[in-house]
């Protein structure tokens, strides 16, 4: 057992003035160092079953694929329809085999012991019933299986702008994006990561390591445009589902002390700095055998 941090090189969706949570991860960041990691960690043999929960458009499977491990069955399941369906286009174009489901994560459509390995990257951050998702992962891996959940504390970013104007849009965006996730009632999974290990032991699995990835964004010089629009339109989209006055008016706010900054940082040109920091906690686990 111990604790390590390594460093991967993960960038954009760490921001903190887009979404409350580090929720396009997967994608961005997926590299040789994690598949290593993966591998490292999941221990596949010929003949094992893995099952990746939320695997969202196929960079998993494609990467594992790449192993060439022997006779290795992939399985891959996600609640949306069109993130199996481009999954399933992604490994077929690179002649890969893998089985893709749609389904819920909180009701796996698998029967008890089915996986000898199975693998959740920066999904149970989006969950609301944590405890049911972790007891449904125990439940259809083998006993003795290894387990793996890759989740970031969305509750501890650690943030700094050069400007007054950033460091006000900084705590607004945390007011606001506070707003629209109590009205999810989705509190607990904000700080999930550094709970799994505690989630694990309450549904039989035994917590065996864990690994930190710290989660970096470094601005240095004004953004680009395109930033501050992307910026605009999340805390848009985010003000189109809300239903309560305070979480409206939350997001006006925000958007006020975001254009405020904006103009500060196309004024402040190079001497412009912004630093964004979270960490990954990548939980290792291997399923209770309790016949004995």
């Amino acid at each position: 057992t111990g604790v390590q941090t390594c460093a991967l090189p993960i960038l954009h969706p760490t921001d903190a003035l887009s979404s409350p949570t580090l929720k396009h991860l997967r994608e961005e960041w997926w590299n040789d160092e994690f598949t290593d990691f993966l591998r490292e960690t999941l221990r596949p043999r010929p003949g094992n079953r893995i099952l990746d929960v939320g695997c969202r458009r196929g960079v998993a499977e494609v990467a594992i694929g790449r192993l060439q491990l022997s006779q290795v069955r992939q399985h891959g399941i996600d609640l949306r329809l069109d993130h199996v369906a481009e999954a399933k286009r992604e490994v077929e174009s690179h002649n890969i085999r893998a089985a893709l489901t749609v389904g819920d994560t909180c009701r796996l459509p698998y029967r008890d012991a089915s996986f000898d390995a199975v693998f959740c990257v920066a999904v149970l951050q989006l969950v609301s019933e944590v405890h049911t998702a972790i007891r449904e992962i125990a439940r259809v891996t083998r006993p003795n299986g290894r387990l793996l959940v890759v989740e970031p504390d969305n509750s501890a970013r650690i943030t700094h702008s050069s400007l007054p104007s950033g460091r006000a849009a900084f705590a607004a965006a945390a007011r606001f994006f506070a707003s629209t996730t109590a009205q999810r009632g989705n509190d607990a999974a904000m700080g999930i990561g550094p709970m799994v290990p505690s989630l694990f032991a309450a549904h039989g699995i035994e917590a065996t390591d864990v690994r930190l990835f710290p989660v970096t964004l470094v601005q240095l010089g004004a953004p680009e445009e395109e930033i501050w629009m992307e910026r605009r339109q999340s805390v848009e989209r985010a003000l189109a589902a809300v239903t309560s006055n305070e979480a409206r008016a939350d997001g006006a706010a925000y958007l006020s002390a975001l254009e405020t900054y904006a103009a500060e940082a196309r004024a402040a040109g190079p001497a412009f700095v912004e630093i964004q920091n979270t960490l990954l906690f990548a939980t290792v686990g291997q399923r209770r055998d309790n016949r004995g």
